[in-house]
């Protein structure tokens, strides 16, 4: 190995040991607000294990999304389900009572981290 190449090696290691990977970084900071938002607003309809029981649903007309059907679950990519996040359940023809979270929409990680969260509630 010529030593260019064993010195570009130590480099990146120590860069990488420094701290030098910042999208570790910014997907625990997505990873910490989709959590954030998850409590303090889909908690409220959709209940803590996503079964559509939370405290605000008795108040709905429309009860609010299992995310523990599976059968739902199939019949749903995460785009869908970032787009109801973001632009709320009437941009896809659903209930109006699922509120828009535009504060969102220039935060793609932090979509796709409650798309997973969503996910995972089904399992």
């Amino acid at each position: 190995m010529s030593r260019t190449l064993a010195l570009c090696f130590v480099f990146v290691g120590l860069t990488t040991a420094c701290g030098g990977d910042k999208g570790s970084d910014a997907n625990a900071a997505a990873v910490a607000e989709a959590e954030k938002v998850w409590q303090e607003r889909c908690v409220t309809c959709h209940g803590a294990d996503g079964s559509g029981n939370g405290p605000g649903a008795a108040a709905l007309e429309v009860k609010p999304r299992s995310f523990k059907d599976p059968t739902w679950q199939s019949s749903v990519d995460n785009e869908r389900i970032k787009k109801v996040i973001v632009e709320g359940g009437a941009s896809v023809g659903l209930n109006a009572a699922m509120a828009p979270n535009p504060d969102l929409k220039d935060k793609p990680a932090v979509q796709e981290e409650l798309a997973k969260k969503v996910r995972k509630l089904a399992q």
